[in-house]
């Protein structure tokens, strides 16, 4: 997939899954982009071994389809979670 594929998916992504994760998570354009991103990463990992049984980072699971952007938002609302968290152990 190409960056153009990868900055839609994760704008779209990062998106969607701010405003469906409850709280205020702050940040702006770049960091839903990133966040996104990263998500899909994570869902694609998690997509992968459930799938097939081995560990391998990937985002193959979240490609430009309706599946792949629910695999997507799935993994960047599990990356604002690791985020919060790391954001909050930091400030304590």
């Amino acid at each position: 997939m190409n960056i153009i594929a990868w900055i839609v998916l994760g704008l779209l992504a990062g998106a969607i899954a701010k405003a469906i994760y409850p709280g205020y998570q702050g940040g702006g354009i770049l960091s839903t982009m990133i966040l996104g991103i990263i998500g899909a990463f994570v869902g694609g990992t998690v997509f992968t071994l459930i799938r097939t049984g081995t560990l391998q980072i990937t985002a193959a699971g979240a490609g430009l389809s309706i599946p792949g952007l629910l695999v997507a938002i799935i993994g960047a609302m599990i990356a604002i979670y690791l985020w919060g968290l790391l954001r909050r152990s930091s400030n304590a």
